[in-house]
């Protein structure tokens, strides 16, 4: 007969899912904020990880009731193709990709900076750091899961 998982290994499941399921929200919201308030147009690099962090601010909340832990099977991949996505854009942004390697044809920008603020922090990297704070949750459930 196989273990029943302890209630704190539940409980930490359920809080890892809710922290990345958090971020994602946040993320999903900002990207809301900065296009429809700021009036700052996103651009085809941002769309992008826009494709791969909506879902997650929509499949993450339905994991947690009941507790699924199998949600990291269809997030993570969302949540690691976005955050390859926000790095490419965060490189192209500091330079160290040309601007020529640009997707961007028409309308924003990829490699320009729209908004910046403390003198670093851009949207690009605020959705590196999103992107990774959600991937290091989305691993931590699936190592917990193993166990």
């Amino acid at each position: 007969m196989p273990q029943q998982p302890h209630s704190n290994e539940l409980n930490s499941t359920w809080c890892l899912i809710f922290f990345a399921w958090l971020i994602a929200a946040g993320s999903t919201l900002g990207a809301l904020f900065f296009g429809e308030v700021m009036g700052i147009a996103p651009c085809t690099l941002c769309w992008y990880q826009r494709i791969f962090m909506f879902p997650l601010a929509i499949f993450l909340p339905l994991a947690l009731f009941p507790l699924d832990e199998k949600v990291v099977r269809y997030a993570l991949p969302l949540a690691l193709l976005g955050f390859g996505f926000a790095v490419y854009h965060w490189l192209l942004q500091l330079g160290l990709i040309p601007a020529s390697a640009s997707p961007c044809a028409k309308g924003s920008s990829c490699s320009e900076v729209s908004a910046e603020w403390f003198g670093f922090l851009t949207i690009p990297l605020m959705s590196v750091g999103a992107f990774a704070l959600i991937n290091i949750s989305l691993f931590a459930t699936f190592i917990r899961d193993k166990k």
